[in-house]
């Protein structure tokens, strides 16, 4: 049985790249909205304070996550110039295939170092998630 998948990003923002960057990301969800009705949720959370941005996703399953990856690719990228993505945590499992693709958003990204790309099994559990 296919588990959900839990994705958690984390960006600095570049100073004064806030109005531009929420401008981005709104873009960025609509268009994922219309083209991903599999995904459950989806969420951009940006901090002015500590000019952090945090992005939540709750996938049904890896082929959700991955179909997420190679649609919005290209939209991703469009916000790229306002943010220094730091880290992608995933929890759950994910074939190897899948480990790439969050590797080349982490490239893409994470500025000259390249960002942290974790992912973390679940131990223990269960999911209501239909």
């Amino acid at each position: 049985m296919a588990q959900p998948l839990i994705y958690v990003d984390r960006s600095d923002v570049r100073q004064g790249s806030i109005e531009p960057l929420r401008e981005g990301v709104a873009r960025v969800v609509a268009f994922i909205q219309e083209r991903e009705p599999q995904l459950l949720a989806y969420g951009f959370h940006i901090d002015e304070e500590t000019l952090a941005m945090s992005v939540t996703a709750v996938h049904p399953d890896a082929s959700s996550l991955e179909r997420h990856l190679r649609i919005g690719g290209p939209e991703f990228q469009k916000v790229g110039e306002f943010i220094t993505l730091r880290s992608i945590d995933v929890y759950g499992e994910l074939p190897d295939d899948l480990m790439e693709l969050l590797h080349a958003k982490a490239r893409m990204l994470g500025g000259e170092s390249g960002a942290s790309v974790a992912v973390h099994p679940r131990t223990v559990g269960f999911s209501r998630i239909p």
